[in-house]
């Protein structure tokens, strides 16, 4: 009897998403093989195209398994398949075939990634070839966005194509079974790229430049290190004099650094590290991650990062600096000492002198870092583009409702741009340009109902940050292979980013889209929750310009897609001084004496207070006409930034800011440690509701008289959570909305996001929070992108 003939189908498969530069096609030429199917794969324009031919019952699971085994770089969107007419020629073999480049392109490179532990592996075994080779990686890790100029992706469409493979890469690259199989970064000592340790008059220093790098820092040096991205400026965190040394050189006079430490092991030697930051820490991104510092740190380290809470940690995520590790530890043989603690502890800093943005270039770190770093290691493989680390905070141990177990951003750059965030439109939709805000700026394009925010470009307030946010913009737009139809940015007229918009607008004669800061704030958290249906908003940050010309930040909004009412706001205080106010948070303090006492009291209390200050008289005066109706000088603010300003002044927290934000955050971090020895924060009826104006000036003025610190942050913290939650239900409840959407800067403050959220939860409210972007102004082009969408479709070419 003859048995039954099998059936077999060819299929071709659509396979988008970040599938190129990640290992994915000798992945499904792997599982191909083993499945006993013919065809072929390729990377073109819109992702992966695939044939594959055998057993029609094999065909789905094939797709299962493509879907569920994808290397771990791999972010699959969506398969598609059709049938297509079976070769009756094919031998059951598959292979890799050429790219094709022609066609629209929808696809997208993936994100730099943390050396996997195969590489690190094999870097570390003396008698590999690749033995201390700072530049191994693989298709599972190493850089892929930093050096990619275009796609598809290829070895020529990167910065490693000047690197010709030697006899020895090029058959690893070639061979089916390696993991380098169509790696397109490979290289070895023999043929890629090298490293030097150069002076300031780029003489290269003989020996081993990881050795003498080592050294240097053990002696104290300032060492600017060429990174992925671009430089770190690195020295010893436990050597005081050579910390003091970078922040005098770098002018960072209190702002945090980032430490980088070997392992999870070490970092719970200096903080708390849960399960959740243990694996944040451990992730294929390697982030910075804020972690609560143990007692013992302000001690050991006061230098690091004075008077916060937390302290920035990262883990080695590159060859090299595990090179620093294993050359400080005397180059053990044993892979052990990778799961020990290891006593040794780096600054890593980035390297933007002034704000300016990263450096990237060998000759522009001598230029620019001259005056800061005594020595540079350098390579000699060029970063396409500069990406910073990403900030994060760990996703708490029970996500609230609403949300996935995300990390939450400071900054979003390295390991997470420019992976895009997906939006609820159609794949069709037009392509949008969103200049972001003046701080933290960043960028973003959307194509079809995909959404790319940029790396964090920094603030505009300087012309070399100008010139990389033009230079972002043009290569965004290359790698997208977009342009827009239509251009969005910030309200404010003064904006370098307004004025950018213009240009780029009459150049594609796109439509100009002027966006409240504000709506923004919301629109980005609307648009990574996908929520298209009228919400109330509640927009905390420390400024931005208002539809009436004042300074906006503490703000109750109805937003509906394009259409955004101001419901109510913050009880606005005085800036005394304007924008010096928002640096010189005791102006803000002797604003709610001003508005809280008598004209014959005030004048004497701010300046019996205000003593150290030699302005306090002047500000007095100024407040008080403020305050009788002559406002010269003396602008309003409704901003919540503000308020956290005037607390940590009130409570003789800080008077004077070395950088933004630096009150609130000192405040904040006051508030948890008294949270370590209490259960719950304080609540007072220290607050009014009028309609929907909230009056706090009560709380402010009661932390005049408090000694302790500690309980008067928390005071504050409580107080305010309650009285934002009783504020928001109440004009929820008025204007018949059950989602509550909470954006802006403030909202990085971990007890203020988490208490609002709960509180609001607890009282029968949908609550979104920002987790795709950061909060801050960071994730601003995200909204401003997403209402230029609904501004399209809805025929509207301006925002009021």
């Amino acid at each position: 009897m003859n048995s039954p003939e099998i059936a077999v189908a060819r299929w071709r498969l659509r396979v988008r998403g970040i599938v190129q530069g990640v290992g994915f096609r000798p992945f499904v030429h792997h599982l191909a093989e083993s499945m006993a199917l013919a065809g072929w794969v390729r990377n073109d324009a819109a992702g992966v195209l695939i044939e594959i031919q055998g057993a029609a019952t094999l065909l789905l699971p094939f797709i299962a398994r493509l879907k569920n085994e994808a290397p771990r770089l791999a972010c699959i969107d969506d398969v598609a398949h059709e049938n297509v007419a079976v070769d009756p020629v094919a031998d059951g073999g598959f292979s890799i075939v050429l790219s094709e480049h022609a066609g629209s392109l929808t696809t997208m490179i993936g994100v730099d990634s943390a050396v996997c532990d195969d590489c690190l592996n094999e870097m570390l075994t003396p008698g590999d070839r690749r033995y201390r080779y700072p530049f191994i990686n693989c298709t599972h890790c190493g850089p892929r966005y930093t050096l990619v100029r275009q796609l598809p992706y290829d070895r020529v469409a990167t910065s490693m194509a000047k690197f010709s493979q030697c006899p020895a890469c090029l058959s690893e690259y070639r061979a089916k079974e390696n993991r380098r199989y169509h790696a397109e970064p490979n290289a070895c000592p023999a043929c890629g790229p090298q490293l030097q340790l150069w002076d300031m008059h780029k003489t290269s220093i003989a020996g081993d430049p990881i050795a003498e790098a080592v050294n240097a820092l053990q002696r104290g040096a300032i060492v600017a290190m060429k990174g992925l991205g671009g430089f770190h400026l690195v020295c010893d965190a436990r050597n005081r004099q050579a910390v003091k040394t970078l922040r005098q050189r770098k002018a960072r006079d209190e702002k945090p650094f980032a430490v980088m430490m070997l392992n999870s092991v070490s970092a719970r030697q200096w903080c708390m590290v849960s399960d959740q930051e243990d694996e944040l820490l451990n992730g294929i991104a390697r982030p910075i991650v804020l972690l609560d510092k143990k007692e013992s740190v302000n001690d050991i380290l006061p230098d690091i990062a004075p008077g916060m809470n937390t302290l920035g940690v990262m883990l080695p995520y590159t060859p090299m600096h595990y090179l620093l590790f294993h050359e400080a530890l005397g180059r053990p043989t044993s892979l052990a000492w990778l799961r020990q603690a290891h006593d040794m502890l780096l600054v890593m800093t980035s390297a933007n002198p002034g704000g300016e943005p990263l450096v990237v270039d060998n000759d522009e770190a001598i230029l620019r870092l001259h005056h800061i770093a005594d020595l540079w290691l350098v390579h000699d493989r060029d970063i396409v583009s500069r990406c910073d680390d990403s900030v994060t905070r760990a996703p708490e141990e029970k996500p609230k409702e609403n949300t996935v177990k995300r990390p939450q951003f400071f900054r979003r750059a390295r390991g997470y741009a420019p992976q895009a965030i997906r939006l609820n439109c159609a794949e069709n939709a037009p392509t949008i340009l969103a200049t972001g805000a003046f701080f933290k700026n960043t960028v973003c394009i959307t194509r079809g109902d995909e959404a790319f925010l940029s790396p964090h470009i920094g603030s505009l307030d300087n012309a070399a940050t100008r010139h990389a946010l033009c230079a972002m913009v043009e290569h965004f737009m290359q790698l997208l292979a977009v342009t827009p139809q239509a251009v969005v940015h910030d309200r404010h007229p003064d904006f370098y980013s307004t004025h950018a918009a213009a240009v780029w607008a009459e150049r594609f004669s796109a439509p100009l889209i002027a966006v409240s800061h504000h709506h923004a704030h919301i629109a980005a958290v609307m648009a990574e929750h996908h929520l298209d249906d009228a919400v109330l908003g509640l927009a905390f940050d420390g400024v931005g310009l208002g539809d009436d010309g004042e300074a906006w930040g503490g703000e109750l909004l109805r937003v509906d897609q394009t259409a955004c009412a101001r419901l109510g706001h913050l009880a606005p205080l005085y800036l005394a001084g304007g924008d010096r106010a928002a640096r010189e948070p005791w102006r803000m303090a002797a604003s709610v004496l001003a508005q809280t006492l008598s004209s014959e009291d005030a004048p004497n209390a701010i300046t019996t207070h205000f003593a150290a200050e030699k302005a306090a008289p002047t500000v007095a005066t100024l407040l008080m006409r403020a305050k009788s109706g002559k406002v010269r000088h003396t602008p309003r603010t409704t901003g919540m930034g503000r308020m956290f300003d005037a607390a940590a002044a009130a409570l003789n927290i800080c008077s004077h800011m070395r950088f933004e934000g630096q009150a609130a955050m000192q405040l904040e971090g006051l508030a948890h440690r008294y949270l370590r020895r209490h259960d719950t924060l304080p609540v007072k009826p220290l607050y009014r509701i009028d309609g929907n104006l909230l009056d706090i000036k009560p709380l402010l003025a009661a932390l005049f008289d408090i000694d302790d610190a500690e309980y008067g942050a928390a005071l504050f913290h409580g107080t305010l959570i309650a009285a934002t939650i009783e504020w928001a239900a109440q004009a929820a409840k008025q204007e018949r909305l059950a989602r509550i959407v909470c954006g802006g800067g403030c909202f990085m403050n971990a007890l203020l996001a988490q208490g609002v959220h709960d509180g609001l939860t607890h009282r029968g409210f949908n609550v979104y929070q920002a987790q795709a972007a950061p909060a801050n102004d960071g994730g601003l082009s995200l909204g401003q992108a997403w209402i230029g969408l609904h501004a399209l479709r809805n025929g509207s070419q301006f925002i009021i």
